[in-house]
């Protein structure tokens, strides 16, 4: 069953209005009524697009929280085959949010990390909403560090409000952890490749994010922290969260004109979540392009090319 969000009411409305014609263009007593559905059709389909041609800020950060967005497993399932997850950090236990393993990428030996929400309440519960533990962290370092071993590339995929800010984390090191997974992210030997499936949310984001290649989907968004909090600390009103996403630049529009991601996977009309298939086809078109750039270069080169693009940042005009 679809989900509307609210800025999607005149659409919901529409399309519930082409949902009632076609029923009753399936009674065996209904009236010709194709051509009326036809016409009612393209208006939704238009009333969608328009929507979705010139969505603000906050509307962008609504459809990267969809709970029908396709998550890290769902982009594992579709684009990863003989996917062998690696569990544990070997130091404290296992964080079921931070997703690692092993499996082929078209044909391609590489090393998988991802952040994963959950798509029900249990999985959720499981997963821990995507905000990953020092544990979590650790364990993804050990599977960079395995990555270079055996020189494979590693695909990442970003999806987190931000990391657990829970007194425990805290307790067993959350911002060194943090800290070591970005080190591994930009001293590997290998190409990685990040793609911000969803939210990108501060240091939890970029654990996983300091890589060669940094893509977004269309819809998603990539930030220094929540809408939320940067509302809470600025204006101290998270009310003001709308505001804050404006401000911040944080779509993948603007990115890309920063030179802080390096290119944009379009969705389909209305979100990946629509045609999550379709969507995920096309990050993983993107994400094989981008690593076909880094083919056949020593390590030496690969680490030098991913510290020029971060001492880059900040010094465009």
């Amino acid at each position: 069953m679809a989900s509307y969000l609210d800025f999607e009411k005149p659409v919901a409305e529409l399309e519930a209005r082409v949902e009632d014609l076609r029923a009753l263009s399936e009674r065996e007593d209904s009236p010709p009524i194709g051509e009326e559905l036809a016409k009612l059709q393209a208006k939704a389909a238009k009333a969608l697009a328009d929507l979705y041609a010139s969505l603000t800020p906050w509307q962008k950060t609504q459809v990267a929280r969809h709970p029908q967005r396709p998550h890290c497993l769902d982009f594992i399932r579709e684009l990863i085959e003989d996917f062998t997850p690696l569990a544990g950090d070997r130091k404290f236990a296992e964080d079921e949010a931070m997703i690692g393993g092993l499996g082929r990428f078209r044909g391609q030996s590489v090393a998988i990390l991802g952040q994963e929400k959950g798509s029900d309440t249990e999985s959720r519960l499981k997963h821990n909403f995507g905000m990953v533990k020092p544990e979590g962290y650790r364990k993804a370092v050990r599977i960079m560090e395995l990555a270079g071993r055996f020189g494979l590339p590693v695909l990442s995929f970003v999806d987190t409000a931000g990391a657990f800010p829970g007194v425990e984390a805290e307790e067993r090191g959350q911002a060194e952890a943090i800290a070591r997974a970005t080190e591994a992210a930009l001293i590997l030997p290998t190409p990685n490749v990040a793609l911000v499936i969803g939210e990108g949310g501060s240091g939890g984001a970029l654990g996983i994010a300091a890589c060669n290649s940094v893509l977004m989907m269309e819809h998603a968004i990539y930030t220094v922290a929540s809408p939320e909090a940067s509302a809470s600390i600025l204006w101290r009103d998270s009310q003001r969260a709308q505001d804050a996403a404006t401000n911040m630049k944080i779509t993948a529009q603007d990115l890309l004109k920063f030179g802080i991601i390096d290119g944009i996977v379009a969705e389909p009309v209305g979100g990946a979540h629509r045609d999550p298939a379709a969507a995920i086809q096309a990050a993983g078109d993107a994400m094989n392009k981008a690593l076909k750039r880094f083919n056949g270069l020593p390590p030496q080169n690969v680490r030098s090319l991913r510290e020029e693009k971060f001492l880059a940042m900040g010094r465009k005009g």
